[in-house]
């Protein structure tokens, strides 16, 4: 087995696998909702500042950002774990260990990813390796739904002509993410005259309409080339039992890993629009969120950085699987940069409040994730 890691640093994280365990449950007791992240990013920055971090700062965005030999105009690789969860809670959120779990909403998405990025950089910060190229670590904001990667678009705008590689730490690391799926979000409001249940029967229902309008909706033939889905998240309206609906609306997306298939998908839901428009009811429809998909990133650039994750991966677990997936990284691919996606643990219910870590997996992810961002690195 090929060497990947210094003795010096495999003793750092034999000597820091309860610090890491610590340092999640602490993270994880900080609410952060996507675009209240605030509380997060100041912790991170803290924390980073308290191991000797030297220019650590939060942007615009909410991003805790720490530029490591990133001085001048040079290049620099990128790697990022988001701080936002999926969650509204505004209140720390249940954890409990049982069975050898770490059980908490987020713990995995991205809590555990995000506590593994701040221990490499602690040790990069104290014992100063010099690296191949600058490293810009950043605990970004805004990655989960509408957050609509507003961190990491910030982080592009402020270093992308630099940017030679990118890398997520997000979900685990059975696999890799080195192809986008980009998305459309929409908001949809219905509106008609509405009245009493009686007095104003056959006045037109918001609610019917819109209900009709998502089961137009979900006729579509899926177009062939990629994976291609829709989805209607949420739906309200309405003003009591005996009222007719005047307003009614949903949230709906559709996603694809393939750019035509994407672009089909826009064309069908604005002639679903237009039609019920055409029936001269009231249709509002607001774009709040897209991510781009794949751009014009060189393939052997991109083979190149998904084969070294998973030759890293394959020596610590065994061979992951290559997947789509919308993340980070959608930014930087959009934009042509190399970028992949992959994280530090082992665990289940990623997006539900059963979620958890399988605790005997952080002492590999944590070997996984080391040896990737101490590539960039001089031995």
């Amino acid at each position: 087995m090929k060497e990947l890691l210094s003795q010096e640093m495999e003793n750092y994280l034999r000597d820091n696998q309860q610090a890491l365990v610590d340092l999640i449950v602490e993270l994880c007791k900080i609410p952060a909702p996507s675009h209240q992240e605030e509380k997060r990013a100041e912790f991170c920055k803290a924390y980073l500042e308290g191991a000797g971090a030297q220019g650590v700062y939060i942007d615009a965005a909410k991003n805790c950002v720490y530029p490591y030999q990133c001085e001048g105009d040079g290049p620099i690789v990128v790697v990022m774990a988001h701080t936002d969860t999926v969650f509204p809670d505004l209140e720390p959120m249940p954890l409990r260990m049982e069975d050898g779990k770490i059980y908490s909403p987020g713990v995995g998405d991205d809590t555990t990813n995000l506590a593994i990025l701040l221990l490499l950089a602690k040790y990069v910060a104290q014992h100063q390796p010099s690296a191949s190229q600058g490293v810009l670590f950043v605990c970004n904001s805004g990655e989960e739904g509408l957050g609509n990667l507003v961190g990491c678009r910030r982080i592009m705008e402020d270093y992308g002509s630099r940017v030679t590689e990118f890398i997520s730490l997000d979900g685990s690391y059975d696999s890799v993410v080195n192809r986008c799926v980009g998305s459309n979000r929409y908001r949809v409001e219905v509106i008609t005259e509405g009245g009493h249940s009686y007095g104003a029967f056959g006045n037109r229902n918001a609610i019917r309409y819109l209900a009709s309008m998502i089961d137009t909706l979900y006729a579509v033939k899926v177009p062939q080339g990629g994976k291609t889905t829709y989805n209607v998240g949420m739906i309200s309206g309405g003003t009591s039992v005996n009222t007719i609906a005047a307003q009614a609306q949903m949230l709906y997306e559709f996603r694809s890993d393939y750019q035509p298939s994407l672009e089909y998908m826009e064309r069908f839901f604005h002639s679903v629009v237009d039609t019920y428009r055409n029936m001269g009811i009231t249709v509002n429809v607001e774009l709040i969120g897209q991510r781009p998909g794949m751009g014009p990133v060189p393939p052997d650039k991109q083979q190149a950085l998904s084969e070294k994750c998973r030759a890293i991966i394959s020596q610590y677990y065994k061979e992951p699987v290559y997947r789509s997936g919308s993340t980070d990284c959608n930014i930087p691919c959009s934009m042509g940069i190399p970028a992949v996606t992959f994280g530090g643990y082992l665990g289940a219910g990623a997006h539900t409040r059963g979620e958890y870590v399988e605790l005997a997996s952080l002492e590999t992810g944590f070997q996984i994730v080391a040896a990737v961002v101490m590539s960039y690195f001089e031995k």
